[in-house]
């Protein structure tokens, strides 16, 4: 019994010794990492998620096809022969030729027609959400950071717009013009569209300005402008990209119901709502030239809606 009871404190007595040296390690444990931001948090968990990258992979292609749709296609969209192409049936072997999704009753490529008409959404969608996102983001940032009479002003004049019916009002701006182009439609859907973004982003900047490190800035002397841009809009401009990116599927969705409506764009420009209205009588005789336009424009806006939810998932802690 006194050999084990030796042999027992021998052993308890080891890490006695080593005791401080284990200890150090123990606490020290791995090296910690640099923290990851929200925005590279973000991306950490976009890049994971099919429905993301499924999304991007279809408008990335949607925006090389509206930056350069010679490499698609070598047909004229405007090219018509009524002779020989007068509603002519689809090849669906002849991959990407001008006779691969058929011809409409004016004699032209549906398929050349798709890939042009690509150009007009995009660039209506993009501008449009570029500008309401801004000049928005703008009205809410100062509503929500000044407050007071300010913020009572702008407050109620968001309401007022927010009570004009989106699509009718468009309407009523856009047929009062004879000749409606790219620019003619994107002013006219920015026009009723921000108000949605402002009330977002004032939101944001009143949880945002109660923060500790927005009064450290003010307590050292920062002026205001200088609070609002470096402090306050990174750290409350997320919801607005959310909203922002959602919204950006509504507004192509509105140029082509406005162009379906025959309000939106005119001739020469080529959108994908005005061959759908042209093609609706031919539906019983000739199916493919109202069938494929409405298919791609139906990918493009569930695209950018997926796109949408993906971004907002990765953006609020709360959905993760």
């Amino acid at each position: 019994m006194p050999e084990a009871m030796d042999k027992v404190q021998k052993k308890e007595a080891i890490p006695t010794v080593a005791g401080p040296a284990t200890v150090a390690v123990v606490e020290a444990g791995p090296a910690p990492g640099k923290p990851r931001s929200l925005w590279s948090d973000a991306w950490h968990d976009l890049r994971r998620k099919p429905s993301f990258l499924i999304s991007a992979a279809i408008i990335l292609l949607l925006l090389v096809m509206a930056a350069f749709p010679g490499w698609f296609t070598s047909a004229s969209p405007r090219a018509a022969d009524l002779g020989a192409h007068y509603l002519k049936e689809p090849e669906l072997t002849h991959f990407f030729s001008p006779e691969w999704l058929g011809y409409n009753q004016q004699g032209q490529s549906i398929y050349a027609r798709m890939i042009y008409g690509t150009r007009a959404s995009i660039i209506i969608g993009v501008l449009v959400t570029a500008i309401v996102a801004v000049f928005g983001g703008l009205i809410g940032m100062l509503a929500g950071y000044f407050g007071g009479w300010l913020d009572a002003i702008l407050s109620r004049v968001v309401d007022v717009f927010m009570g004009i019916p989106f699509l009718l009002g468009a309407m009523v701006i856009l047929i009062s013009f004879d000749t409606r182009t790219e620019m003619t439609v994107t002013l006219a859907l920015a026009f009723l569209g921000w108000t949605t973004i402002a009330r977002v982003m004032r939101g944001s900047v009143i949880s945002v300005k109660q923060s500790d490190y927005v009064a450290a800035a003010r307590s050292l002397g920062a002026g205001t402008w200088r609070i609002l841009l470096r402090h306050i809009l990174p750290n409350a401009i997320a919801p607005v990209i959310v909203v922002a990116m959602v919204a950006l599927g509504g507004y192509i969705t509105a140029e082509a119901v406005l162009s379906f409506l025959g309000l939106g764009l005119t001739e020469p420009a080529i959108s994908w709502g005005g061959d759908i209205n042209r093609a609706q009588d031919q539906i019983r005789v000739a199916e493919h030239v109202l069938l494929y336009p409405s298919i791609l424009l139906s990918i493009t806006i569930l695209s950018f809606l997926m796109l949408g939810d993906a971004v907002r998932d990765a953006l609020d802690p709360k959905l993760r």
